[in-house]
């Protein structure tokens, strides 16, 4: 009997290649499922995951309300910061405050970075652009400042930038404690809830084979690191590769209808998706 192939998209990050290390290197498998990964950046993914293409994607948290229709929340694979998240840097360290009026260089528009910029300030200009080329912007002084994601939260201050503002931080406060969610993965609905689930579950097993074997998997990792060296390349994976990675559990899901519920009164999204998990 043939395999069955599905895609699985996701960023071309450390932290995701770790998660799906177990996986791609055929060290988790999957009873009759052939999986081919596509590795796209996550604004791309999003964009690909309005259009229904890919079975299985990583996707930003804010990209989930406009394909709530075609997908499934996975337990397994969410991005959620503990304390920490995307970052306000300027080359001139500065007040928030005095940002009012000026511009600021944000993700793709669907990135959570770009929906928190939204929720928690007030009287900023954005404009988007490729992820990877917000500090060059700001050393530039293309923009003002540049709202950081990935690696750029941990590698700012090599750049010679200022932290202007933590999203991980403010949102602490806001919620008491839940993590921040980023990123999450998901499966299209027409798999079924019972391939979802197990897809899901190889995903856990996939984590937990990373963190077993992580002489194998943290190398493999930083060969998406971007230029970061063992030991922050480790801090980076470990930082979104946590508990709540493995199994989004009730805090989790607290912490995703909580982001929503922000978002929608702040009239920013259209409506407060169920959020369910697979």
């Amino acid at each position: 009997m043939s395999e069955r192939v599905i895609r699985v998209g996701h960023s071309p990050d450390p932290d995701d290649a770790f998660m799906f290390y177990g996986l791609a290197s055929g060290k988790v498998k999957i009873d009759g499922i052939r999986l081919e990964h596509v590795i796209e950046d996550i604004q791309s993914l999003n964009e690909r995951a309005r259009r229904a293409e890919l079975e299985v994607t990583a996707i930003s948290a804010h990209a989930f309300v406009h394909v709530a229709n075609h997908y499934r929340i996975m337990r397994a694979g969410a991005s959620m910061g503990e304390g920490y998240g995307p970052i306000i840097v300027a080359k001139k360290n500065c007040r928030l405050e005095d940002l009012v009026g000026k511009m600021i260089g944000t993700p793709g528009r669907l990135t959570t970075a770009n929906l928190l910029f939204k929720i928690y300030t007030e009287g900023i200009a954005n404009i988007d652009m490729a992820f990877d080329q917000i500090v060059n912007a700001v050393q530039a002084e293309t923009v003002d400042a540049g709202l950081l994601i990935h690696e750029g939260q941990i590698t700012y201050k090599e750049m010679g930038l200022h932290r202007i503002m933590d999203f991980g931080e403010v949102w602490q406060k806001d919620s008491g404690g839940l993590p921040l969610p980023l990123g999450l993965d998901v499966a299209r609905k027409d798999l079924g809830e019972d391939l979802a689930r197990r897809l899901s579950r190889a995903l856990q097993e996939s984590i937990h084979y990373g963190y077993q074997h992580q002489d194998e998997s943290i190398p493999y990792a930083l060969e998406f690191g971007r230029g970061l060296d063992a030991a922050l390349g480790a801090k980076f994976v470990k930082m979104y590769v946590n508990e709540v990675t493995l199994d989004m559990g009730e805090r989790g899901q607290q912490a995703l209808e909580l982001l929503f519920d922000r978002a929608f009164q702040k009239k920013l999204i259209p409506a407060r998706p169920l959020v369910e998990l697979y």
